[in-house]
């Protein structure tokens, strides 16, 4: 059982996950309107809590058959499956085009944020926080669009 006094470090925890996953979402939502800030947010929110929550679980239901102690590694490889629906709900098809497929990569590389989060591993939150955005921000670069075009073609428009 956790003492009132570590759910509130663990609240403050949660509440990075959800800053980290806004920061995403707010890129998102000023570059496309898919799944912006209260969704990324959300997500990394619910993946640190489902972290937490997977820690701490105890009884038969969450045991390993084997050796009968828990598996908490169960509610995370959980999480990522259940992101892809998520994801997979922001990738549209539209005359032949492709849109959101960017937008769902993030949402489910945000749900990691949240787990590094609620796993203590602040820096590896944050650098990835910081990747994802300069990933999400190549765009911007010189010349950027006219070589996607070129070695892509015009069938897949990643935001």
């Amino acid at each position: 059982m956790v003492e009132y006094h570590e759910e509130l470090i663990l609240a403050g925890h949660i509440l990075l996950a959800a800053f980290l996953g806004a920061l995403i979402g707010l890129e998102r939502e000023r570059h496309v309107g898919l799944a912006g800030i209260r969704t990324h947010a959300a997500v990394a929110l619910g993946s640190c809590l489902f972290g937490f929550i997977s820690m701490n679980v105890t009884g038969p239901s969450f045991s390993n058959t084997m050796t009968g102690s828990a598996d908490p590694s169960r509610i995370a490889a959980q999480i990522v499956s259940g992101i892809g629906f998520l994801g997979a709900g922001v990738i549209l098809r539209d005359k032949g085009r492709i849109r959101g497929l960017t937008t769902a990569a993030t949402v489910w590389a945000t749900a990691s944020v949240g787990l590094a989060v609620a796993n203590k591993m602040y820096i590896l939150a944050v650098s990835s926080t910081v990747i994802i955005l300069a990933l999400l921000s190549m765009y911007r670069l010189p010349g950027w669009m006219k070589w996607k075009k070129k070695i892509r073609g015009k069938a897949y428009d990643d935001d």
